[in-house]
């Protein structure tokens, strides 16, 4: 890793994004980016709409400055220019950091007024389809940096965008090694989630984590499971509807049908993922469309636990085929049924030989720590 400019410096990072509420990857990346700021000596600004996870950036020390910068609104985008370059000044940044389009279009603009480094992070595969839409998420291209989260999405923005090879840097997300630990989940944590979930003893866990949303590939799981015709497993469906009440009663019509009622169930939420995956035998990811990422499969694989994902997007870069888990063709229920019958047979030895595989595949290759020191190289770049 470079050596970090912002200890030299003092550097001050200011972080754009639309609110600090939702707990999703952009959210808890700008947290942990934050974090990494303040221990390397810098100074962490964010800005944003607010939201419970302002807490977090006090807790770390970082500065939050409430704008309405989550509007499309492209009068009140054009009025944030100012609001943010009065910011820039205020606060003497030293580089600035868009993480979404909205916010993104402002702080350029303030960028070029106050004349300091533009940085953007590319996180999901952004309508090409309709010219406006094109032109609304270009602005995420226009860094001196533009990071990507995957290689995946590092080749969406060369195809769909024209963006060249030399701007962009593949920094892909990272999970937190110590929550997600083995050794650091104790039994009790797992035994308490599995009486709270009423899990029978002696019976195969999957689960299919992600909230309710057809492309995340629910109905597919179902009807995998259906053609194991298996009574020895448990298929947990584990996210929120998030307001899908219309999905929601679609999936479980399709449970009844399938005659799954007694294997198949849907947990609203989770607050203990970690215990989760530790009780659970295969973690699966039925994506029907590419996932930009795929942070399911990663903290699973930090668990040591087996993980099917469709192969494409995210999951091709971070699942190692046969050694840490198997990639299956996206909308299949035979293949996916197929891949986990497998993950169910494998030996007591196999389990534990790709248990420790999958450990060290992610402690080396996608911890948080990994990912906070890329970011500062970019911006060491810049500096």
């Amino acid at each position: 890793m470079q050596k970090n400019n912002i200890t030299n410096t003092g550097a001050t990072v200011l972080q754009v994004l639309p609110a600090l509420g939702q707990g999703g990857g952009v959210e808890r990346g700008t947290i942990e980016i934050a974090e990494a700021i303040m221990n390397s000596g810098g100074r962490a600004v964010v800005a944003s709409s607010g939201g419970h996870m302002v807490h977090d950036l006090a807790r770390i020390g970082a500065k939050h400055v409430t704008m309405p910068v989550h509007s499309k609104n492209p009068l009140k985008i054009y009025k944030n220019i100012s609001e943010i370059a009065g910011l820039l000044l205020d606060e003497k940044v030293n580089l600035i950091h868009a993480r979404s389009r909205a916010p993104a279009w402002s702080a350029f603009y303030a960028s070029k007024k106050i004349g300091i480094p533009f940085v953007t992070t590319f996180h999901g595969t952004y309508s090409t389809n309709n010219f406006l839409k094109h032109a609304y998420s270009k602005i995420m291209t226009r860094g001196a940096r533009v990071i990507a989260i995957s290689e995946f999405i590092a080749g969406y923005m060369r195809q769909h965008y024209g963006v060249p090879v030399d701007l962009i840097r593949v920094i892909h997300r990272g999970t937190d090694i110590t929550k997600f630990s083995p050794s650091n989940v104790s039994a009790e944590r797992v035994v308490s989630l599995a009486k709270d979930w009423r899990l029978p003893d002696g019976k195969a866990i999957i689960m299919l984590p992600g909230r309710l949303t057809r492309w995340k590939g629910q109905t597919v799981f179902i009807k995998a499971i259906s053609k194991l015709q298996r009574s020895d497993v448990i298929a947990l469906i584990v996210g929120a509807d998030q307001g899908r009440a219309d999905y929601r009663n679609e999936l479980e019509a399709l449970v009844a049908a399938r005659k799954l009622n007694n294997v198949v169930r849907f947990i609203d939420h989770c607050e203990d993922m970690p215990a989760a995956y530790k009780l659970t035998d295969v973690v699966v990811s039925a994506s029907t469309s590419p996932e930009a990422f795929g942070r399911v499969v990663i903290e699973a694989q930090a668990l040591g636990r087996p993980v099917i994902a469709t192969d494409h997007g995210g999951p091709k870069e971070t699942v190692l085929e046969g050694m840490t888990g198997w990639l299956v063709e996206p909308n299949d229920p035979t293949a996916l049924a197929l891949a986990i019958q497998r993950a169910l047979s494998i030996s007591i030895e196999e389990r534990s030989n790709l248990a420790e595989r999958a450990i060290t595949h992610i402690q080396n290759n996608f911890s948080i720590t990994r990912m906070c020191d890329l970011t500062l190289g970019v911006y060491n770049e810049l500096l």
